[in-house]
């Protein structure tokens, strides 16, 4: 055999050697984000709180699938404003602020963003409903 057509052969080799190592890191990455997101799903269901990545990763974000099957399996909590709401409309209003804040907020925490804005601003309306009176 001549060099040529056994560099040839060897090139051809190390091409499919090569495709077949691609592929077989695509799926494990695949595979390990798939994992580390239904850990932080789970994570989330049992301790009510997103968990950070390492420093040195920035770039990737677990964000909740809208209607996901983790979303349904948890009961949804009431949020109706009480009876008093009806005769005071800014109560009305501070509830259903209240209730939009807390939507945002753990939007936020699922997508491993900072809170600090969305608790302060929650914190405040929920004042607000004390100093009306009406504990919520």
């Amino acid at each position: 055999m001549d060099a040529i057509s056994e560099y040839q052969k060897w090139k051809q080799q190390g091409e499919s050697l090569r495709m077949h190592a691609k592929q077989a890191m695509e799926t494990r990455f695949r595979d390990l984000l798939l994992e580390a997101a239904q850990i932080a799903q789970e994570y989330h269901r049992d301790f009510g709180g997103a968990l950070k990545p390492p420093a040195a990763i920035t770039t990737f974000r677990y964000k909740a699938a809208s209607g996901s099957k983790a979303k349904k399996k948890t009961p949804p909590k009431p949020q109706a404003p009480p009876q008093t709401s009806r005769q005071d409309p800014r109560l009305a209003e501070l509830q259903r602020r209240r209730v939009q804040i807390q939507k945002k907020l753990e939007a936020a925490k699922m997508a491993g963003k900072t809170t600090r804005n969305l608790e302060d601003k929650l914190y405040q309306v929920e004042d607000e409903i004390r100093l009306t009176g009406n504990a919520a």
